[in-house]
């Protein structure tokens, strides 16, 4: 399918200039990448949207920690890291 797109003067010299670059073969070429780009930036957005959902979700359910406890839970395992590192 055949597409006909607008990108405004400074998008087109953007354009012009990395296929003169010979960084792509075609306009077409750095059209392609563009969407391929956005369409992995908006998967890892929606990714990062379920993520979101099921924090709140496990926090609306009480599948919480206290921050206290996890902090210092976190504080032993990283010093016992650091440590056994210097011991090698």
């Amino acid at each position: 399918m055949a597409s006909s797109v607008e990108l405004g003067s400074q998008l087109e010299r953007i354009v012009e200039l990395l296929v003169k670059s010979g960084r792509y073969n075609s306009r077409s070429e750095v059209l392609r990448e563009g969407v391929r780009i956005i369409h992995e930036r908006e998967t890892r957005l929606a990714a990062l949207d379920a993520s979101i959902n099921r924090g709140l979700a496990d926090a609306g359910a009480g599948r919480v920690h206290d921050l206290d406890a996890a902090a210092k839970r976190l504080d032993a395992k990283y010093a016992a890291a650091v440590k056994q590192q210097e011991t090698r």
